[in-house]
């Protein structure tokens, strides 16, 4: 056994096994890979090479961010493409170390990119069954309402989901945070939960501690996305803590927009002193500089112990949505992990 605080190996993070819960399966779009989907699809980027594109990815804030995300994916036009992209994840979480994960769409977005939901739909259902049989990861869908979006636009979506509601997972919210508060989308929610799907939202990134508020008390979710400014109200850490709502950190992301300037300024181990179910996930990769593995050695880095990382994943499989049998084979295989690497 190693001791508790020594640095773990990189192998000994890809062999942690954990669930990835906020993943943005668009962010997963490579810069290699947008440029080839615009050959094959005959769009033309104002980008002479992947260099120039490259050098798009310094970010100032959310929105400088999520211009060149929308931008790229006007890329992805076919089922093929959705397949592609979602192949293309799961052997990345497959080598991470990432046993099940529940995976973000937007497709209102590329609905006003005139596709098909349903083609997007079965483009990246066809993807996941490929990850189920050649990486041995389960794998499931979250709608996300774009919340600078108009609400009428995200009722539309639900009506083009419903018929297919049951290859869902759950629905949530993300995109643009301050000025769109979560109580805007109240009834898209409960409309959401009529259907059978859980519910997450995107809270407390760059928006205020009273929108992860809203969000557990007006949206009913079950887990927040982000939720860094949790922090500052004493009474939403309790209502996470006694309620158990799962809190997906994503650290790298955190960095790149500038919610913090160094990730050591994140509240993680006083949400994780607090009771708080807090997990790591790497939110959109291809922008944000590393996927899971790369977030969980980032956090080593500065210190963070192999019972500490343990916790994160034992959390990320305790909040995720899958069978209980599943879960209990998981944090099994979690137990041996411990007794390897935790002293």
């Amino acid at each position: 056994m190693i001791e508790q605080h020594a640095t773990l190996s990189r192998q000994a993070i890809c062999q942690l096994p954990k669930a990835e819960l906020h993943l943005h399966i668009e962010g997963t779009l490579e810069p290699q890979l947008a440029l080839a989907l615009a050959e094959r699809n005959h769009i033309v980027l104002p980008y002479a090479s992947l260099e120039e594109l490259r050098k798009q990815y310094a970010f100032t804030n959310l929105q400088s961010f999520l211009d060149l995300y929308y931008q790229l994916m006007g890329t992805l036009k076919t089922s093929e493409d959705f397949r592609d992209l979602m192949i293309a994840y799961l052997e990345h979480a497959h080598d991470d170390g990432v046993r099940h994960a529940e995976i973000f769409f937007d497709p209102q977005v590329h609905v006003h990119n005139g596709l098909d939901y349903n083609m997007v739909l079965d483009g990246l259902l066809a993807g996941m069954q490929y990850g189920r049989e050649n990486f041995g990861i389960t794998s499931s869908l979250i709608l996300c309402i774009v919340r600078d979006m108009p609400v009428e636009d995200a009722h539309r979506i639900l009506d083009l989901a419903a018929p297919r509601a049951d290859e869902l997972c759950g629905i949530g919210l993300d995109s643009a945070e301050v000025g769109y508060p979560p109580e805007l989308f109240d009834e898209v929610f409960a409309r959401a939960r009529a259907m059978g799907l859980h519910v997450v939202a995107h809270a407390g990134e760059e928006g205020p501690s009273s929108y992860v508020e809203q969000a557990l008390n007006i949206l009913h979710v079950e887990r927040i996305d982000h939720g860094v400014r949790a922090i500052d109200d004493a009474q939403v850490v309790q209502q996470c803590v006694r309620d158990r709502i799962g809190m997906t950190s994503c650290p790298l992301s955190n960095r790149r927009l500038q919610v913090v300037d160094d990730i050591s300024k994140l509240p993680l181990r006083a949400l994780l002193e607090a009771g708080v179910p807090v997990s790591v996930h790497s939110d959109d990769p291809a922008y944000f500089g590393g996927y899971i593995a790369d977030n969980y050695q980032a956090l080593a880095n500065i210190g963070f112990s192999a019972a500490e990382l343990a916790q994160f994943a034992q959390h990320s499989i305790e909040t995720s949505f899958i069978d209980e049998h599943e879960r209990q084979s998981l944090l099994e295989e979690l137990t041996q992990w411990r007794a390897q690497y935790v002293a």
